[in-house]
């Protein structure tokens, strides 16, 4: 039994090149990980920050367990969640994104082989307008030789 992806940020490969992808754990509640096998989960708008030598995934949206319980009261379905990875990981990332203009992205939440939550995240940086239209203008290239025109 291989990865089931829950989610994928198809737009972090539009918007960004991707240089590097590193697997991380992440820190969730029960009801949060009852939420996410049921593909409630979105990555969209989802960054990775650093602070105080560990790193966090804001934003990442995960939808309310329907059969929560009453007494969770004030669920924030956006709120910071620590990612886990290794002190020398960390650091080695965390000196390319101050030094050289990267950025983290996560581009996809998945249940791994052992069955652990796990989270991809890439080391990017930004594409240019023009650098967009290059990718659309060869992937509709690419699509009419398929088709024979």
């Amino acid at each position: 039994m291989g990865k089931r992806i829950l989610s994928s940020n198809k737009k972090a490969y539009y918007n960004y090149e991707i240089f590097e992808k590193l697997e991380t754990g992440v820190v969730l509640s029960g009801y949060e990980v009852k939420s996410l096998k049921q593909f409630k989960v979105s990555l969209l708008d989802s960054i990775v920050k650093f602070s105080n030598g560990e790193v966090f995934i804001e934003n990442m949206f995960i939808a309310p367990y329907e059969r929560i319980s009453t007494h969770i009261i004030g669920y924030d379905s956006k709120r910071k969640r620590k990612l886990l990875m290794h002190r020398s990981e960390i650091l080695k990332i965390h000196v390319k994104v101050k030094e050289k203009g990267f950025t983290t992205v996560p581009l996809e939440i998945y249940i791994g082989i052992k069955g652990k939550i796990k989270i991809l995240i890439g080391l990017a940086k930004g594409k240019k307008i023009y650098d967009k239209r290059e990718v659309i203008k060869k992937r509709d290239i690419a699509r009419d030789i398929a088709r024979g025109y």
